[in-house]
């Protein structure tokens, strides 16, 4: 409770429970102070999702202006209370957001840690005390028309909305650094590996080019999810039959919310089942978990790449970015990859949560949508913060060892593939292997055994032929 610890003065508010002690300059009240209480869970409060801060404002905004136009509270209030989320949405009372992320009741400390915040900025804005409900009331006037049911999985809809698309933003920014280095490495031939063993001869440009499309098309699939996120229950109050609202209230606060938020929300078809049912969390946690798990695949083949430099592959140089070891004097480590790994694995253990969260809803509510959002926004934040790290503390920075990949070309046996379609695979195998046995290259065992003409040789180990590219 160390938001609330030993506040100079305090007024006394009171709610269903009884009495009890606020500080006097707190915009939170009475239900602020015991969630406060009540969940001392992660120490990381609500204020620091700023977007779902900012989502609630245009929540509780969008609803001031229906009740107001629908009569169902007092022009003067619903500005004061439109005037107070405008300052919520824009950040300017995030530091009074004070419950924590974790909390039993389905979101409704959240919810009313909102309401009292903006009723106390309102009772200021109209030039009265804060506490004074009597003038501006958390529930009666900021919540009117509404639940906890409706307003909060509302707002999280849009605040992973918007964090979807400056996610998508990020992986977009990686996966042009990507086709960048595609095209710088695109003449330099390497050796493909399946199975850890040598394979077939490609460029690593193609190899970086695979990395940039992978990326683009999990951007896609994250782009997909916006739609899904964009049909809301607001409207719906408790358990989606509209208690305490009117048909037209419902008509109209979603088309408010849309105007307000820049986001094209649109009313859920059945309020019952889409109260009650989160499966869009679930769905938008997987398709992250696939961007993440992805993303980590890429960075292991990097880490594998870079490996070395003298016992390992040594094919590709990371940037530098800062000493390796304690003990062991030049070592340099892949850290940057590594970073994204461990966020990759932190966001498979967050899709478990929110799996086994979705599953744990009874009847006509789900109560643990705080847990899901909180980890369904945490895996959006880190994996946005991990590909800006990788592109621009990592793969901006990579070359080629240009030198080492020439010799392996040199040395390889897996050109033999190409061979095959002239020399059958039976007498490519047996030149693969006697090559392997002894000092003569494949292009020389061929020659002295005149097998094909130079001209033929040269068109099936032309890059074109190995690699499939066209220049």
């Amino acid at each position: 409770m160390s938001a609330l610890r030993t506040p100079a003065a305090v007024r006394s508010e009171t709610d269903s429970l009884g009495t009890l002690e606020v500080p006097a300059d707190s915009y939170w009240g009475a239900s602020t102070v015991r969630a406060v209480e009540n969940f001392p869970v992660s120490g990381r409060p609500i204020g620091s999702l700023r977007q779902l801060i900012w989502a609630f404002g245009a929540v509780k905004a969008a609803a001031a202006r229906t009740n107001a136009a629908q009569g169902l509270v007092a022009p003067e209030r619903a500005a004061a209370i439109g005037r107070a989320s405008m300052e919520v949405m824009n950040g300017e009372l995030d530091e009074h957001f004070v419950v924590d992320r974790i909390q039993g009741g389905a979101g409704t400390s959240t919810n009313m840690n909102v309401n009292e915040v903006i009723a106390n900025r309102g009772l200021e804005l109209l030039g009265y005390a804060k506490g004074d409900y009597a003038q501006l009331d958390p529930i009666d006037d900021v919540n009117r028309s509404q639940s906890t049911n409706d307003t909060y999985p509302t707002a999280a809809k849009l605040a992973l909305h918007q964090e979807l698309i400056a996610l998508c933003d990020e992986h977009e920014r990686l996966a042009k650094a990507f086709a960048d280095k595609s095209r710088r490495f695109a003449s330099i031939v390497k050796i493909g590996r399946t199975q850890l063993q040598d394979a077939v001869p490609m460029t690593l440009g193609q190899e970086f080019g695979a990395f940039a499309e992978t990326l683009r098309e999990d951007r896609e699939r994250l782009l997909e999810m916006r739609v899904h996120l964009r049909e809301v229950n607001l409207g719906a109050t408790a358990i989606g039959t509209g208690i305490t609202t009117t048909a037209a209230y419902r008509a109209q606060v979603v088309k408010e919310l849309a105007s307000i938020s820049g986001i094209p929300v649109i009313p859920a078809v059945n309020l019952v089942e889409a109260t009650s049912d989160t499966g869009v969390f679930m769905l938008l946690s997987g398709v992250i978990k696939r961007a993440a798990m992805k993303l980590s695949k890429i960075c292991n083949d990097l880490r594998l790449l870079s490996s070395g430099p003298q016992a390992g592959f040594g094919e590709i140089h990371l940037p530098a970015v800062q000493a390796g070891s304690s003990i062991m004097p030049g070592k340099v480590n892949p850290v940057i990859p590594e970073m994204v790994n461990q966020v990759a694995f932190r966001i498979a253990g967050a899709d478990t949560t929110v799996t086994m969260a979705a599953e744990a809803g009874q009847l006509q509510l789900n109560a643990f949508e705080p847990v899901m959002v909180d980890a369904l926004l945490e895996s959006i934040q880190w994996l946005g913060s991990a590909c800006r790290l990788l592109r621009t503390r990592c793969v901006e920075g990579i070359s080629a060892n240009e030198p080492l990949l020439a010799r392996r070309m040199e040395e390889t046996l897996s050109i033999v593939t190409a061979l095959t379609p002239l020399l059958g695979y039976s007498l490519s195998a047996e030149l693969a292997k006697e090559a392997l046995r002894g000092s003569k290259s494949i292009t020389a065992l061929i020659a002295e055994r005149g097998l094909l003409t130079t001209e033929q040789l040269d068109a099936a180990l032309s890059l074109a032929a190995l690699t499939g590219t066209t220049n």
